[in-house]
């Protein structure tokens, strides 16, 4: 395909996990760039439905539909994970998934493939000060078996996504994600003072207000280079209690509870990530894709969302 047909509008999408959180944000995204929009999932609200994990269904689900490109944003993610455990079916998915997905929109005629990633695809841990981009090493073993099964899971979504034969393969490293439908998670457990939230002590992680998540990916449909990762997040780290201070402040809701780290040990997937700290740069997505964040920072973001309602 070529740059010119890359970037027209009236493109024909097959989006799989439209019924999400993310899957919305993203279609209102891509209707309103003038793309034609068709949901894949198992849920009644899909176009085509259908379970990514289950490869031959999916197939005939597909089977006589045509499409220019196909966007892969599905998860199996009801509410924020607290445990490793709680990761393991989007794991699943994002590796025995991606596969059955690429086949299809092989089959499909599309030429183009695009995947949602995430930035702890760089890994778990402290990056100190360092300001990750593209070139940085992406998917390093994990340092623990539990970290290794997630790092495994997004290096070879990615990998499976660059390497598919004929399909131009493209891949959106999201910060965590904020804002309509995404935040109201929190907020019963901050007025129910449920969410403990330990001291940052100088951490930061990358966040993303999800309409600008799926502008991005509109941006990715129709600019994006093949065999391109992009970093998307906004211009504001900010620790994970900072972040959920900043929510409560502009809900007028208790503040989280301030609790020792080693309390929420327990909750293993969130103790790993609040003792991230992890600086992501998208200059890159600005540059290429003309995109950039309308919410620089959660501050912003979080506004507007109350401001909505």
């Amino acid at each position: 395909m070529t740059t010119n047909q890359n970037s027209q509008s009236n493109q024909s999408i097959l989006l799989a996990g439209a019924s999400g959180v993310l899957g919305g944000h993203i279609t209102k995204a891509l209707t309103d760039a003038g793309h034609k929009v068709t949901g894949l999932g198992r849920g009644p609200g899909n176009g085509i439905r259908a379970d990514l994990m289950d490869r031959d269904a999916l197939l005939r689900a597909v089977d006589g539909h045509r499409f220019d490109t196909v966007v892969h944003a599905a998860t199996a993610l009801r509410k924020p994970p607290l445990r490793h455990r709680d990761m393991h079916a989007t794991n699943a998915l994002r590796i025995e998934g991606t596969a059955h997905l690429i086949e299809a929109a092989r089959s499909t005629g599309a030429r183009r493939f695009l995947s949602e990633s995430m930035v702890f695809g760089y890994g778990y841990g402290d990056f100190v000060t360092q300001l990750l981009t593209e070139n940085d090493p992406f998917g390093p073993r994990g340092t623990t078996p539990e970290l290794e099964k997630h790092i495994e899971a997004m290096r070879t979504k990615e990998q499976l996504t660059f390497e598919a034969p004929e399909l131009e393969g493209i891949a959106l490293r999201f910060g965590l994600f904020y804002g309509p439908g995404g935040t109201d998670a929190v907020l019963p457990m901050l007025r129910k003072r449920q969410l403990p939230a330990p001291d940052d002590h100088g951490r930061v992680l990358p966040w993303v207000e999800l309409t600008d998540a799926a502008r991005a990916v509109a941006a990715a449909v129709e600019h994006g280079r093949p065999g391109q990762a992009y970093n998307i997040t906004d211009r504001t780290p900010l620790g994970f209690r900072a972040h959920v201070l900043c929510v409560a402040r502009e809900f007028g809701l208790p503040k989280p509870m301030a609790v020792p780290l080693w309390m929420v040990r327990p909750m293993g997937y969130a103790h790993t990530m609040m003792t991230s700290n992890q600086r992501v740069s998208s200059a890159k997505a600005e540059r290429e894709l003309g995109w950039t964040p309308a919410y620089p920072s959660s501050h912003e973001g979080l506004a507007a969302l109350r401001a909505a309602r």
